[in-house]
C-alpha cells in the first residue's frame, strides 16, 4: 500500500489545528500526515489520544517529526541529554496517537570521525530504546533520516548500517536530501538495493524538489531550499515506477512548500501508472 500526505497541517485547512488538518487530509483523499514537532513538543498526551482516535476514524496513517534541535553526537552532556529528551517526548506522543515512527536528524560529525560519530549515535539510540521499553512505549520506531549536508551524519549507508545493528531503529529516506548531498545525482534502483537487507514492511520517506549548492568536498553538495516537485529535481516519476515494483508498503510525506498540493500531484502520477488508492 502507498500512503501519501503532507508534513504538517495542509495549507488549505481552514481550521489551523492538528485535528482540522486531519479532516482536511481526509477531504483531499490523502491517507497520511506527519505531525510536526519541529519547534518543540507542545502537544499533551490527552490531545495525542484525541488525534489518534480521529486519524483511526479517518484511516490516516500518522508519523511524527521530532524537533530540529537534536545532536546525538554532541560532546556536551547537557545538549546530548536534551536531544534525547526531545526524541523521547515525541515518541511518547507518537505512542498515544498510534503513530508508527518518530523522525529525526541524528546529528553532526563535528570534530569526530564518521566512525566515532556512528558509535555515539548508535549508543544514544540504544539508550532511548531502553527508556521507551521501560516507559511502556511500544510499536514506535526511531526513524533516522538521511540528511542533506555533508556536515551531518546521515548518508544512506550510515543509516542502513545503524538500523541493521539496532532493532527499533528504521531508516527514513529523504530523497531530496540524497539528491542534494550527491550534487544532483540519484539512483533509485541503488537506494532500494541498499535498503533490501533490512526487510522492511513499511518504508517511511520524504519527498520534495530541492535546490542545492556545491560542498567544499568535490562531488558533493549541500541542501539549500525545498522547491515544489514541478521542478523535478530529483525526478518523481522514476521513483513512483520503482516504488510500484516493491512488495513493502511505502509512505511518502510531502515536504514541498506547497505541501498537500504536491501530495495530490504524486497521487496523480501513481494513478497514471495504474495504481488505485
Amino acid at each position: 500500500m502507498i500512503y501519501l500526505g503532507p508534513a504538517g497541517i495542509p495549507l488549505s485547512s481552514r481550521e489551523r489545528s492538528t485535528l482540522g488538518g486531519l479532516r482536511r487530509v481526509a477531504e483531499l483523499g490523502l491517507n497520511a500526515m506527519e505531525i510536526e514537532f519541529v519547534r518543540g513538543v507542545a502537544m499533551s498526551n490527552e490531545m495525542a489520544d484525541e488525534v489518534g482516535d480521529l486519524a483511526k476514524e479517518l484511516n490516516i496513517l500518522l508519523s511524527v517529526h521530532c524537533p530540529y534541535f537534536i545532536n546525538l553526537n554532541s560532546s556536551d552532556r547537557k545538549k546530548l541529554e536534551a536531544s534525547k529528551k526531545r526524541i523521547l517526548d515525541s515518541a511518547e506522543r507518537a505512542f498515544h496517537m498510534g503513530a508508527h515512527i518518530v523522525v529525526f536528524h541524528p546529528g553532526y560529525y563535528g570534530s569526530k570521525t564518521p566512525e566515532a560519530t556512528f558509535d555515539s549515535i548508535m549508543e544514544a539510540c540504544e539508550d532511548m530504546l531502553d527508556h521507551m521499553r521501560s516507559a511502556g512505549i511500544k510499536k514506535v520506531a526511531l526513524g533516522l533520516e538521511t540528511t542533506g549536508k555533508v556536515s551531518q551524519f546521515g548518508t544512506l549507508d550510515e543509516i542502513v548500517r545503524l538500523c541493521g545493528r539496532v532493532r527499533g531503529c528504521e531508516p527514513v529516506v529523504d530523497f531530496a536530501h540524497l539528491w542534494a548531498r550527491n550534487a544532483g545525482k540519484i539512483d533509485y534502483e541503488e537506494i532500494f538495493k541498499k535498503l533490501s537487507p533490512l526487510k522492511l514492511k513499511l518504508l517511511h520517506c520524504h519527498f520534495t524538489s530541492m535546490e542545492w549548492t556545491p560542498a567544499k568536498i568535490d562531488g558533493y553538495g549541500n541542501e539549500k531550499r525545498h522547491l515544489p516537485i514541478e521542478f523535478d529535481e530529483p525526478p518523481f516519476k522514476p521513483l513512483a515506477k520503482r516504488i510500484l515494483k516493491q512488495k513493502m508498503d511505502v509512505t511518502l510525506i510531502s515536504e514541498s512548500p506547497v505541501l498537500e498540493q504536491d501530495s495530490l500531484t504524486m497521487k496523480k502520477v501513481f494513478e497514471e501508472l495504474g495504481y488505485r488508492f
